[in-house]
């Protein structure tokens, strides 16, 4: 599975340049490559990252989460998320998993990484707590 360069280009600047919150990414079947689906702006919130996500399709995705330690520092962490909700199609899930680990190590500089099937598995509680 190929990866498109503007996947790379933009991961870069979600992490230099903090241009975007978010970034979702889908693999086009036409094409056999990992390409952009939505870009998250930076005054986005976590709420919308998580309504980026299709019901019943698979996505790759990367947020940049700001924290507060116990130590009152700001921090920030960068996510990668691998969604594959039980209501998608069992060759996408497979397309998604077999392809995953090629995809992230494209992305220099993930630190957390989650697999949800349905929201509660990444909801912010649960981002906070891998973060800290």
């Amino acid at each position: 599975m190929a990866v498109n360069d503007e996947c790379k280009l933009k991961f870069m600047e979600l992490k230099a340049k903090r241009n975007f919150r978010f970034i979702t990414f889908k693999i086009d079947e036409n094409v056999q490559q990992v390409v952009i689906d939505k870009l998250g702006q930076p005054d986005q919130s976590y709420e919308d990252f998580t309504l980026a996500f299709p019901a019943n399709e698979c996505r790759y995705a990367v947020f940049d989460f700001d924290f507060t330690t116990d130590e009152n520092c700001q921090k920030s962490k960068i996510f990668f998320i691998s969604w594959a909700p039980d209501t998608s199609k069992v060759r996408s899930k497979m397309l998604y998993a077999s392809s995953k680990d090629k995809f992230k190590r494209e992305l220099d500089g993930i630190q957390v990484e989650l697999q949800a099937t349905d929201p509660s598995e990444m909801s912010l509680d649960i981002v906070k707590g891998r973060a800290i």
